[in-house]
């Protein structure tokens, strides 16, 4: 099969195509051949050599992908040769095969094509397990999303409007893409190179919002502390300003708040299990009625993954960016629907 492989830490040039034996599916797991696969800002944090994947993980890129099932292995239960499925993967999702845990593979809704499932796992993986779970978004409470039109971005601000009817404020880059959380939900979204926090606290009254998620970190650490109401959350996801900051435990104590954070890649095979079959019950009929939506920024033939990766690396995008690796299906809709 062909696969791209990262050699050596830098931009886009390094990445290459190769041959390479077709993966088996061991047990517990189903070989899926890959339809599309997206790509996510950890592909390009790997590929700079700032997020090295764990020990047990493939080295090829690719969090997450959508096909067919080709194979099972020993113990699988749910799906058989000929399923489609989308999948959150442990890496290798930049393949024509890929070996996955049963548990991670989630039925395609109805109406979405294979391009528009392979958006879906780590975005609403990664905003589930932060929002919901982590960040335990109550009915009612207001949101703050720092990045609201990237893939994780636009599912968070459209699951705590959906499923929480919360009020949810984002930042973003550019007029369109601020119109864009508008669109999607966000009471207001605001320009994140300027004050974000005293825009946010005026929007708020001055009472600040109740859960902030983030993956910027460093800096602005303590500005989210601030801007957080009595029992407030930080829950952070990456750390792209920094991996240290300074904050005021104080204000923690007093004010009863609390600084977390999560990366889904190195949890065990039944955590990422439940979140698949919590996103299966709650935001999959949601997709399948329209509800909520996923954005496909541009769609690239498999053989321009660097072009792919560029649009990251100059964060052009709205949405997602995705590879399609079977380019005759990858349009196509393999469940029926309404859409």
């Amino acid at each position: 099969m062909k696969q791209v492989e990262i050699r050596g830490a830098g931009g886009p040039e390094v990445l290459h195509f190769a041959e390479a034996p077709r993966p088996e599916a061991g047990p517990g797991e189903v070989l899926v051949r890959v339809v599309a696969a997206s790509v996510n800002r950890p592909d390009v944090q790997q590929r700079r050599g700032l997020y090295p994947p764990p020990p047990d993980a493939s080295p090829i890129p690719g969090l997450d992908i959508a096909g067919t099932v080709a194979a099972v292995g020993d113990g699988v239960t749910r799906l058989a040769v000929g399923d489609p499925v989308c999948a959150l993967t442990n890496g290798g999702g930049y393949a024509e095969y890929c070996a996955v845990q049963e548990g991670q593979c989630m039925r395609i809704p109805a109406g979405l094509s294979y391009i528009e499932a392979a958006s879906l796992p780590e975005a609403y993986f990664t905003a589930w397990n932060n929002v919901m779970w982590r960040g335990a978004l109550a009915g009612g409470e207001t949101l703050f999303v720092q990045g609201g039109t990237s893939g994780v971005g636009m599912a968070a601000i459209q699951m705590a409007r959906t499923l929480r009817g919360a009020r949810v404020f984002a930042t973003a880059g550019n007029d369109e893409k601020r119109q864009v959380c508008r669109d999607i939900g966000a009471e207001e979204a605001v320009d994140y190179r300027g004050a974000w926090d005293d825009m946010i606290r005026n929007l708020t009254g001055g009472e600040g919002v109740d859960v902030i998620l983030d993956a910027q970190a460093g800096p602005y650490t303590q500005r989210q502390l601030d801007l957080l109401r009595m029992d407030g959350r930080v829950v952070l996801i990456a750390s792209h300003q920094g991996e240290t900051a300074e904050v005021n435990v104080r204000q923690l104590v007093r004010r009863r708040l609390t600084l977390t954070g999560s990366t889904i890649r190195p949890e065990p095979a039944a955590y990422k299990a439940r979140l698949a079959r919590a996103l299966e019950a709650e935001v999959w009929p949601l997709l399948e009625s329209g509800a909520i939506t996923t954005r496909i920024h541009q769609v690239f033939a498999f053989g321009d993954v660097r072009d792919a990766h560029g649009v990251l690396d100059r964060n052009e995008q709205i949405g997602k960016v995705v590879l399609a690796v079977d380019p005759a299906k990858a349009e196509t809709h393999p469940v029926k629907g309404q859409n």
